[in-house]
């Protein structure tokens, strides 16, 4: 199992090396080099469907200077109106290891959970999907990740 975790952290650091981060109020942010939030999926989605839909290109919105892709232009107007009601916790990265590492972690787009009205994503690929663990002890995590994500988008 150790093995396993190991290989699954080379793996990650490897997966995060091959995108480019922006700089300045966006280094945080879970987005790649074309300023695109959350892989293309639809952040109004999670929300009024209960899944993740991946977005068209042809309906967008912006905020902050990121670009999101919605599946209506109802979901869009919704996002338009109150962006931050939709946006995903921790910048868009790992709920789970930011609470257990304070550590900046890719996810699957597909793997969510709907928590006091905020969207939080988690990694999920080579059999390790976060969100189990995140369940086991999700009031502890949320805590922790609340507290590692302040201090890191403060420095």
């Amino acid at each position: 199992m150790k093995q396993i975790i190991q290989l699954t952290i080379l793996l990650l650091v490897l997966a995060a090396s091959a995108y480019a981060q922006p700089s300045g109020e966006t280094r945080h942010l879970n987005i790649r080099e074309n300023k695109i939030a959350l892989e293309g999926f639809d952040p109004v989605a999670y929300f009024h469907t209960g899944k993740a839909i991946k977005g068209k290109a042809a309906i967008t919105a912006q905020s902050e200077g990121i670009t999101y892709h919605f599946s209506s232009a109802a979901n869009r107007d919704h996002f338009v109106a109150s962006p931050s009601s939709f946006k995903p916790q921790y910048g868009g990265w790992c709920a789970y290891a930011m609470g257990a590492k304070g550590e900046k972690v890719e996810v699957d787009p597909e793997t969510f959970k709907i928590v006091e009205g905020k969207l939080y994503l988690f990694y999920n690929r080579f059999f390790n999907n976060t969100l189990d663990s995140w369940n086991d002890d999700e009031a502890r995590l949320k805590a922790d990740a609340d507290k590692n994500w302040s201090k890191l988008i403060r420095k």
